[in-house]
């Protein structure tokens, strides 16, 4: 039942996209020329009355749907509910990168400065 009046509801949406589009506007119409087949004034009234008609029947479908969404008992879910869990989970150890030697480069390097021995010169970028 839902899907239909969701279908009819998006008909009524078309419909009054398209009325609305079709009447002349009061404004010049941004320097469009007037005249044609929509410049009599019982065409202007057919098209009032189509929005009005179609205007209604949206009213309507969308007060429809509202109650019939609310009427399902569920609650409305977020994806900020989802994810809420999902994060306030321990996430897991994180295996190191490269694995640790014994002794660090800062341990290897406190040691040589103990023993007094100097630094090893870096080697060249290109070498």
């Amino acid at each position: 039942m839902e899907t239909v009046i969701i279908v009819i509801h998006l008909m009524l949406v078309l419909a009054l996209v398209g009325v609305v589009l079709l009447q002349k506007s009061e404004g010049g119409a941004l320097g469009i020329g007037g005249g044609g087949f929509m410049s009599s004034r019982g065409t202007a009234n057919v098209l009032t009355r189509t929005t009005a008609i179609l205007g209604a029947g949206f009213f309507a479908t969308s007060l429809v749907l509202a109650v019939l969404a609310g009427r399902t008992g569920e609650r409305p879910s977020s994806i900020l509910d989802r994810a809420v869990p999902a994060a306030s989970q321990p996430a897991a150890p994180s295996a190191p990168a490269a694995p640790a030697s014994p002794a660090g480069i800062l341990d290897q390097l406190q040691q040589m400065q103990k023993s007094g021995q100097s630094a090893p010169a870096p080697k060249p970028a290109g070498q």
